[in-house]
């Protein structure tokens, strides 16, 4: 048994949030350098330059990388040889937000949902967890901005519909999202298991460095796929038109039930805002 203090938690977590709110990952800037590189729009190629600029902007200046710094989603795995003694876990994350919000003078854009009083401190963080083997805690921290997570759709699709429907349930996905959630887009989808583990999967594929596709043949296939359509529509770089819509499409794969396929695309904008962490 490891014995891991909350107060390490809340640290990585509070270093990993100022680092994602404002660098890009290496894997994202190789994307959008890629996509300026096979572009022939000139205004969807100066998109793509800005975009490249604001994030070395962003960079030298130790400033957010975008003016949303979104909600706090974490993703935890946590090794069931782990004990955590300190704080209840989630207090440990959401303090950790709430002093890299305030640290880093990010947006703070949680509010509740009827009477829309913002809470001030960008808390409660969406925490998931796992439990997984071993003696180490995994974190993903991912800001996510509602411009493209309002583009975010389920589908309850039947088994009849298979590979076409998943494919068109995506294309269609992102074709009425247009502009909106600031293309090239990363697209994450979630296929089978039930209504909410579609969605959390489809979140969770956002994770899988951009540019890869599935090891599973058949998976691959269908990201292929989307992403060839999704290229076709001609959306462009902040909607300018052009070759490149999207810079990659990630599915995770749940088992489902034999009467159902449910399907759930995540839109996640061209920055890509991730950092990863281990205690």
């Amino acid at each position: 048994m490891r014995i891991v203090n909350s107060t390490q938690i809340e640290n990585e977590v509070y270093r990993m949030a100022l680092k994602a709110g404002v660098y890009i990952t290496e894997a994202c800037r190789k994307c959008l350098e890629k996509a300026e590189e096979k572009e022939i729009s000139p205004s969807a190629r100066f998109a793509l330059r800005t975009v490249l600029q604001n994030a070395d902007t962003a960079k030298e200046e130790n400033m957010p990388v975008c003016q949303d710094t979104g909600v706090a989603v974490v993703l935890m795995e946590i090794g069931q040889e782990v004990f955590i003694e300190g704080k209840i876990l989630s207090d440990a994350v959401n303090d950790g937000v709430t002093r890299a919000y305030h640290d880093g003078f990010f947006r703070k854009s949680t509010c509740d949902p009827l009477t829309r009083e913002n809470r001030g401190d960008n808390s409660p963080a969406f925490l998931h967890t796992e439990i997984v083997s071993g003696d180490k805690i995994k974190i993903t921290f991912m800001p996510k901005g509602f411009g493209s997570e309002n583009m975010s759709r389920i589908y309850m699709l039947t088994p009849a519909d298979g590979k076409d429907g998943i494919v068109n349930a995506i294309v269609e996905t992102v074709r009425i999202a247009g502009s909106r959630p600031c293309p090239p887009v990363y697209v994450g989808v979630g296929i089978g298991g039930t209504f909410d583990v579609a969605a959390l999967n489809a979140k969770k594929s956002l994770t899988r460095e951009i540019g890869t596709f599935s090891q599973r043949e058949d998976v691959r296939q269908i990201e292929q796929e989307a992403l060839k359509r999704i290229n076709e529509l001609g959306i462009g770089a902040q909607g300018f038109g052009g070759k490149i819509t999207a810079l990659g499409v990630s599915c995770e794969v749940a088992p489902t039930h034999i009467a159902g396929l449910p399907v759930a695309v995540n839109i996640q904008c061209h920055c890509v805002r991730m950092e990863k962490g281990e205690i």
